[in-house]
């Protein structure tokens, strides 16, 4: 898969309005908050520098809860939500394990 169809996941989550500033986003997964399941392999990432594929699935802390998402397209920029909510579909979290 080329580098044009991979993204840092700090950078994704920001545009996908899943974190409020790309600082948070790292922060987040610097403090091991995300997992990341690419090719059925789940583990927990540590470094904001890794790179998210459509097909990924994440699995983050949201409002107090755990959510499940599958990244189904990668941002171009933090758009409105609208644009942002067509990044991803969420997922059921107990289906990833």
């Amino acid at each position: 898969m080329s580098a044009a169809q991979r993204q840092r996941v700090d950078l994704w989550l920001h545009r996908a309005r899943l974190a409020k500033t790309r600082a948070a986003a790292a922060r987040l997964i610097s403090e091991g908050g995300v997992r990341l399941v690419h090719d059925g392999l789940a583990r927990r990432i540590e470094k904001p520098s890794v790179e998210v594929a459509p097909g990924d699935a994440l699995v983050l802390p949201q409002r107090g809860r755990l959510v499940a998402i599958k990244v189904e397209a990668l941002g171009a920029r933090r758009g409105p939500a609208s644009e942002a909510r067509l990044l991803y579909v969420e997922l059921d979290a107990d289906a990833l394990g």
